[in-house]
């Protein structure tokens, strides 16, 4: 028998939109969804709808005053000088009218997921307009305005009183769920995330495991920039195993940014399509491993929206449900109807081609560095 699972959309969720031109386009859900129709993988009894977070459901996590300068932004009433004092209306988080309520339906779908899994409704659920890791209790980064991530979290522990495994495979660092967390030891963090080095926002390294109480459960593998599929499987594998025995968590929380594509406009790293079939895979073991199977899943990241995020996300889908599905041609019709709007030509297959760039000429360099990264990173549990 297969496992319940709960997919949370709305078209709410296509009100998080900062401007035409900003990377962060939520087109990416239609695309994804479509996908999941087309495929006839996605039943209209698995969709729940969000729910829109309440002010203090937000206010776990974020300070009061921020929520109203977020909501005072969206109605056009706060001046410039405190906007950026909460990084609002800069590059990466402009502002747009109403961007409270969307932000809150993000939230909110995130804390529907939560609840679909802890009531046993559901054994796992997806929602992928989450994800949105950067956000900071009384600022804004990073695309993001609300962190549902760290939102969630915190509800699970005060409503289940879980202890939550949060797993982190966006290409940029989960800093803003770390930092939520550093000195908590009912939370586990680990993120696998490309180098701070030459990447936003620049934190993540191996030292960072967490102060105080929380200190040995904040795990960071920052892998180097071009780092392909065989050496991130390598570090995503044995970390999430050995992190996951070591902490032994009640429900596990996944975000699932989809930029360590090689295709991905923002990052450095050259992954394909077949570290997207094992994320989820080895999520789901893990869940029911050590969860009895509670697995929550977010998106985050992603800025190929058309040749990447759809195949990505619908990857989770398809491994929750065990949905084998995801093999061979893309559905043509899911093809015709987008490649209109696509400024690339869109992959006809699920899976990258061999020679989808020119091999790396470091990659025996990049392997051994990412090795011995994580050797440092997981030390204090496997000494």
């Amino acid at each position: 028998m297969r496992d319940q699972c709960s997919f949370i959309f709305s078209e709410e969720l296509l009100k998080y939109k900062f401007n035409a031109h900003h990377p962060f386009n939520q087109s990416r859900l239609q695309l994804t969804v479509d996908l999941l129709h087309k495929l006839n993988a996605l039943a209209p009894e698995q969709i729940i709808q969000p729910k829109m977070a309440s002010v203090e459901e937000l206010a776990l996590i974020h300070d009061q005053s921020y929520i109203r300068a977020v909501k005072q932004a969206g109605e056009g009433t706060l001046p410039k000088d405190r906007a950026e004092n909460y990084g609002l209306g800069t590059e990466d988080t402009p502002i747009f009218p109403n961007m409270h309520e969307a932000s809150s339906f993000l939230v909110g779908g995130t804390l529907t997921a939560v609840d679909q899994v802890m009531t046993g409704k559901a054994l796992h659920a997806l929602h992928l307009g989450g994800g949105l890791h950067h956000g900071f209790r009384g600022k804004a980064s990073g695309f993001c305005i609300y962190n549902d991530s760290s939102v969630a979290i915190k509800y699970l522990q005060e409503k289940y009183h879980a202890r939550v495994l949060y797993v982190d495979t966006d290409a940029h660092h989960g800093d803003g769920v770390q930092w939520s967390f550093y000195d908590d030891p009912s939370v586990c963090t680990l993120s696998i995330h490309e180098t701070g080095r030459y990447l936003f926002p620049g934190t993540g390294n191996i030292n960072e495991r967490g102060q105080g109480p929380g200190y040995g459960y904040s795990f960071n593998i920052p892998v180097d920039a071009y780092t392909e599929d065989e050496s991130w499987l390598e570090v995503y594998s044995q970390s999430l195993k050995e992190v996951a025995a070591f902490f032994k968590p009640d429900v596990i929380l996944t975000q699932n940014g989809a930029d360590a594509h090689y295709y991905d406009p923002l990052t450095h790293l050259s992954a394909t399509m077949k570290i997207y079939r094992e994320i989820p895979r080895l999520a789901h073991e893990i869940a029911h491993q050590y969860c009895h199977g509670k697995w929550i899943a977010v998106g985050g990241g992603g800025y190929d929206i058309w040749r990447v995020v759809p195949r990505a996300w619908a990857l989770i889908w398809l491994e929750m449900t065990e949905n084998t599905i995801g093999h061979g041609r893309l559905p043509d019709e899911w093809i015709s109807d987008w490649q209109k709007l696509s400024p690339f030509p869109l992959p006809p297959e699920w899976d990258d081609p061999d020679d989808l760039y020119t091999p790396i000429p470091r990659k025996t360099e990049i392997t051994e560095k990412n090795r011995l990264t994580l050797e440092k990173a997981l030390y204090p549990i496997r000494s």
